[in-house]
């Protein structure tokens, strides 16, 4: 987070100036987050294991596109500052983490 020089305002707030991968990626995970809680809200008032592994189970899917999402907005934002090998390091990190998910 980078702190804007400029105060707008006769209160002086203080404006920041937030990365926009920075703050896709924090978008993002407020959402997969919120998903969640509503997603444990609907099985507490259902209160039927099989109306909760159904729900559990689409959220499994969720899990992994929203892990791969935000990593690649992360890779785009950082992309210029990395060496290609760095960059294919974490792409090969990512892939094994996702294998290791469907094991």
């Amino acid at each position: 987070m980078r702190e804007n020089n400029n105060t707008t305002g006769e209160e002086g707030i203080l404006m920041l100036e937030l990365d926009k991968a920075v703050l896709g990626m924090a978008v993002l995970r407020l959402l997969s987050g919120s998903t969640e809680l509503v997603a444990a809200a609907f099985m507490l008032k259902w209160n039927q294991i099989e109306k909760a592994l159904a729900l559990n189970a689409v959220l499994a899917l969720v899990g992994p596109l929203v892990l791969i999402t935000t990593t690649a907005i992360g890779l785009v934002g950082i992309a210029s500052a990395l060496p290609l090998s760095k960059l294919l390091l974490i792409l090969a990190g990512v892939a094994l983490v996702l294998i290791g998910l469907r094991a």
